[in-house]
């Protein structure tokens, strides 16, 4: 089976949903990305964002984490039909990666993934590249980060 086969062109696919907790801001800016309006509710206040917000790094974890999770899941749900899943391999990159709203401590992003178009590699006889958009919507519906990404696909 392909994947544009399983997901069609245009179909978005919701991974799943991460509420950020302030902990969870606080622990992951401390490692990777220490600015005060991550790392220090009281100091972030004095900031543009006006309160503690997660790293843009923080937010596209997160979608790489749900994504795994969907994907773990719809590979055992098809291997239970007796189906054979998509075999997807590293991504070949991305672009276009906005982070539009911040990610205040409290927020839940539901993260999604849709199939824009699937093509084959010349160079590599039975691998594809997918191209996919990809984003995070708030609690309120708000977008606030949005990428294009690739991933290969071997047959």
């Amino acid at each position: 089976m392909r994947l544009i086969e399983l997901s069609p062109p245009g179909t978005r696919i919701e991974t799943g949903t991460l509420l950020f907790t302030p902990e969870d801001i606080i622990r992951f800016a401390r490692k990777f990305d220490p600015q005060p309006f991550h790392v220090d509710a009281e100091a972030a206040k004095d900031y543009v964002f006006g309160g503690l917000c997660a790293s843009g790094w923080h937010t596209c974890a997160g979608w790489m984490k749900t994504f795994m999770a969907y994907w773990t899941a719809e590979v055992a749900r098809l291997e239970a039909a007796g189906l054979v899943a998509p075999k997807l391999g590293p991504s070949a990159g991305f672009k276009s990666l906005q982070w539009l709203k911040p990610v205040y401590a409290g927020d839940s992003i539901t993260y999604s993934v849709t199939l824009i178009e699937s093509r084959p590699l010349g160079s590599r006889p039975g691998t594809f590249i997918n191209l996919t958009e990809n984003d995070g919507v708030n609690q309120h519906g708000e977008t606030v980060m949005r990428y294009e990404g690739t991933v290969l696909e071997f047959t």
